[in-house]
């Protein structure tokens, strides 16, 4: 077995393990600074919204010579300023999209460029987009977002509790925000397929999310009947138990994702792929992110409020705090009570844990006393 499949077996039994929701005020702290900074990015620099949006118009040329900054200066000098992004296709034609371009303004924009870029008029494509139709796209995106998040919270409060429902709605804002603002500090154009990215990449954080919240509810069954762990240390090993997958599938996921990202928008020149390879590539980090350091260390802290749990968390410290006593002492005795947890197959402490429980063992009885046949040679 590799170092990284013993590893993950080892994260699963609980043997070893990493104290995530111990530390999680540090990773508020990172989230809040990174959702803090795309925020500002979002309210200076604002999206760059394309025109399915914003409205305007569409120029398809045939091949031609002209390099793709060239068209870009021609484009905006024959708008009258108006902001053009200009694309390379690959038969070596261009797409030139003006945003907020009119009809009236479109035909002779179109002449101008046929003139400057040295080909007929009847030539360049021309696509109009209404600005009308593109409030309606945004409302529709806004409808299918609200809808998707509802749809998420009924869904978790039914199969898990209210408690975790929130967690991940919190989780799955802290992504789309994040997302979104580095859109705004990147600059790239908002476009149908970022939304659709948007969509996805939420849908992948949620199910990280609840991979690791049916381990939790699974293994926090009949928590209260045990004194050995608290709420937060069985959340703390479910999250661990799933930690090696998580990554697994994160890298798996972002290897194709930063293929079109870099590789087909950077050095191909594709940078239609663009649009929505950004979303996904920045959303499916910030889920991965999200789901180990806040949806459960999120979790864990609503559940600790509840008073069964600050009655548990009591009991275990008393019980700690005991066998501590005991250790120091040098008795070595054990309580008489069984533990339930204690019970389980492959049942192993969390390191805090086991350093409380060290002098917990029962000893074995001694013998020659009591009811054991006494020493010597049989008559």
């Amino acid at each position: 077995m590799s170092r990284l499949g013993t590893l993950g077996a080892r994260l699963y039994r609980g043997e070893v393990g990493y104290d995530f929701v111990g530390k999680r005020k540090i990773w508020y702290g990172i989230s809040i600074l990174i959702t803090i900074t795309a925020i500002v990015g979002l309210a200076v620099r604002g999206l760059n919204m394309g025109i399915e949006f914003s409205g305007g118009a569409v120029f398809t040329t045939p091949k031609t010579s002209v390099s793709a900054s060239e068209a870009r200066h021609v484009a905006e000098s024959a708008s009258g300023g108006h902001t053009a992004v200009v694309q390379e296709l690959g038969r070596g034609g261009l797409r030139i999209q003006i945003s907020e371009l009119g009809t009236k303004e479109a035909l002779p924009v179109q002449e101008k460029l046929a003139k400057e870029l040295d080909v007929q008029t009847s030539k360049i494509d021309t696509q109009l987009v209404g600005p009308s139709w593109g409030e309606e796209i945004a409302s529709k995106a806004w409808q299918g977002l609200a809808i998707f998040m509802v749809l998420v919270v009924i869904y978790l409060a039914i199969a898990f509790e209210w408690r975790m429902a929130l967690a991940a709605l919190i989780a799955l804002i802290h992504d789309l925000t994040i997302t979104v603002g580095v859109y705004a500090l990147v600059g790239f154009e908002v476009t149908p397929g970022t939304v659709i990215g948007l969509l996805t990449i939420l849908g992948y954080s949620l199910y990280d999310t609840v991979v690791v919240f049916d381990g939790l509810k699974e293994a926090s069954k009949d928590l209260t009947k045990q004194t050995r762990f608290t709420y937060s240390e069985i959340a703390n090993r479910s999250l661990n138990s799933t930690l090696v997958r998580s990554i697994n599938t994160t890298v798996v996921a972002l290897l194709p994702v930063g293929a079109l990202l870099f590789i087909g928008g950077g050095l191909l020149g594709a940078g239609m792929l663009n649009d929505i390879s950004l979303a996904l590539f920045v959303g499916l980090a910030a889920g991965a992110y999200s789901s180990i350091f806040i949806a459960t260390p999120l979790v864990a802290d609503l559940k600790e409020r509840d008073p069964q749990m600050k009655a548990l968390a009591k009991r275990v410290r008393a019980r700690r705090a005991a066998a501590s006593a005991k250790a120091d002492t040098g008795t070595g005795q054990a309580s008489e009570d069984p533990d339930p947890a204690a019970a389980e197959d492959g049942d192993q402490p969390t390191p805090a844990a086991a350093a409380a429980g060290a002098g917990q063992r029962r000893q074995p009885a001694s013998r020659g006393r009591g009811r054991g046949r006494p020493s010597g040679k049989r008559r």
